[in-house]
């Protein structure tokens, strides 16, 4: 928590950002079961077609154990190796997580955009803090995300009449820009194709290491109980 603190003021909160980043990279990170075993995934796709132009993971222990609130420290080094592997340098972080939207407002995305320089948005399928009102249901439709009177991110809908993501800004965006990024990320599914890629890639990844399918038995975060 001390560390957290110690960073939080080295966010940058405004941006703007990149508005058309030319390479978008998703993370994400896979369980054994037990939880003693992980495999980070970084998969950098062109903004404007979503192919993957490159990828990189790092399977190996976690760092921390799992504290709700903490969840970067388990899983940084991790993700910070994979990014060490990747060929490309990507103009923007897409976390399957949470940045400001955060109790201590130094989630995954910020603690990751802060180390490595990097813009960098959270997007969480489900809410870590605040309080909202459902959006309307039509794909773009959005209302503030507020913990404590703060608007620390937005409840964005990404598909019409489906569940909304929990978008925030990590580090160097604004949050106007995060919404615009995420929407841009998301022509067929609900999660933008940078977490869709980046999460078959650590079970894929995973299954081949333990000799699972990748089904049940590998989970991504949500199933270690969510995704500070």
């Amino acid at each position: 928590m001390a560390v957290q603190e110690e960073l939080r003021p080295l966010v940058d909160l405004v941006g703007p950002g990149p508005a058309a980043p030319a390479t978008v990279a998703g993370l994400d990170v896979a369980y054994a079961p037990g939880g003693d075993l992980l495999a980070a995934a970084v998969t950098v796709l062109d903004s404007r077609t979503l192919a993957v132009v490159d990828s990189a993971i790092s399977v190996g222990r976690p760092a921390f154990d799992y504290v709700p609130g903490l969840f970067a420290f388990r899983e940084l080094p991790a993700l910070l190796a994979a990014l060490g592997r990747l060929t490309t340098s990507p103009d923007l972080l897409v976390c399957d997580g949470h940045g400001l939207a955060h109790p201590r407002r130094f989630g995954l995305a910020c603690h990751l955009g802060v180390v490595t320089g990097l813009p960098a948005i959270g997007v969480g399928k489900t809410p870590l803090v605040g309080e909202w009102v459902p959006p309307p249901t039509e794909r773009g439709a959005w209302s503030p995300l507020r913990d404590g009177g703060e608007v620390v991110g937005r409840v964005l809908r990404t598909r019409d009449a489906v569940r909304p993501v929990f978008v925030s800004v990590g580090h160097r965006m604004s949050l106007d820009n995060a919404a615009a990024q995420v929407l841009g990320l998301t022509p067929c599914y609900r999660l933008p194709e940078t977490t869709r890629t980046a999460d078959r890639l650590c079970r894929d990844a995973l299954a081949q290491v333990t000799g699972t399918t990748g089904g049940p038995a590998v989970g991504t975060r949500s199933s270690q109980g969510g995704k500070p």
